[in-house]
């Protein structure tokens, strides 16, 4: 009876949260007294999971799932925690994740708790600490059903290399096809991605129109960071919406998120809220934003930011 971790891949390259994931499944297994095992889709180098506690790993190569499709997805977790008799079934809060877990649930008529932030307080029963409120809290959620799915909030818990066995299986679950079709993907290529971002720049209307953004991407070309904007900044056409982050875009739980010329609507706000570091760069010392950062500076970000940039290659450069 192992702990199931579903390990996200792209491309046939792991996401960061596929490692984290692992390492948190790996210690609610040895609190349970069993095993790890991880189901991999289309994985280019799956061995390297048993650096993070794999003691066995499932690979499903199919070319029929190169393409993210939740219902045919569900149906290979649900049937390899059947084949490992797994009663916990652990998945990432990705976009796809959120998407995934609560279908899982459903086909398993299983518990389900979003957004956890941390191991179980207790086994029996089985308690699980979540955030909630748009993250403005936490809750303890106990789970009673037989099966319990735990969607794992990013950065939450961290990588944690242990030893697994890391024995590869080959794993062929029977598909029925999905009534879902993709018929067009548009993927942003040479750059990091939001999803997998440590580092967040991000830019809102303060920078006053589109051809000023040069300096947001020059910052985030210097930090190994991802480039994001705020809603307004996407419905005015100056970013693609696929940058817009915040509750109604894409949620951002980074190391360091940079809000530049951005006044921090509610909205906004709710969905960066899990980033670990917050800095605001803004002319109005009133902005919402400033109540929620750890830093800010109040000033203009056409002066600001060419001079931390500047600052910041002189730091790399004496570093490297």
């Amino acid at each position: 009876m192992s702990v199931l971790v579903l390990a996200e891949s792209s491309e046939g390259k792991f996401k960061k949260i596929a490692f984290e994931a692992t390492s948190y499944g790996k210690k609610v297994a040895e609190s349970l007294g069993t095993t790890l095992t991880v189901l991999t889709i289309n994985a280019n180098d799956p061995s390297t999971l048993a650096n993070y506690g794999a003691d066995k790993i499932l690979t499903v190569n199919n070319e029929n799932l190169t393409t993210f499709n939740v219902q045919e997805y569900t149906q290979v977790v649900v049937q390899a925690a059947a084949a490992e008799g797994s009663k916990i079934i652990i998945i990432d809060a990705s976009a796809n994740g959120l998407y995934l877990a609560p279908l899982v649930a459903v086909k398993l008529d299983a518990g389900y708790a979003s957004n956890v932030v941390a191991l179980p307080s207790s086994t029996s029963p089985f308690v699980v600490k979540r955030k909630a409120f748009s993250n403005k809290a936490f809750n303890h959620t106990e789970i009673h059903t037989e099966h319990k799915v735990i969607g794992l909030a990013k950065n939450s818990y961290g990588l944690v290399e242990s030893s697994g066995t890391g024995t590869i299986e080959e794993f062929s679950p029977n598909l029925t096809p999905s009534g879902i079709k993709s018929t067009s993907i548009d993927k942003t290529v040479g750059k990091v991605t939001i999803a997998d971002a440590d580092i967040v720049v991000s830019g809102g209307r303060g920078l006053k129109g589109p051809e000023n953004w040069g300096m947001i991407e020059e910052l985030a070309e210097v930090l190994g960071a991802a480039t994001a904007c705020s809603k307004p900044v996407a419905d005015l056409g100056w970013r693609p919406h696929d940058e817009h982050v915040g509750q109604t875009g894409k949620p951002v739980a980074a190391n360091l998120y940079i809000a530049i010329g951005i006044s921090g609507a509610i909205q906004h706000l709710a969905g960066i809220n899990s980033s670990k570091v917050k800095v605001v760069i803004n002319t109005d010392p009133e902005a919402p934003f400033f109540k929620a950062a750890d830093y800010g500076i109040v000033g203009d970000a056409f002066e600001v930011v060419p001079k931390l940039i500047e600052k910041l290659k002189e730091f790399k450069a004496q570093n490297a």
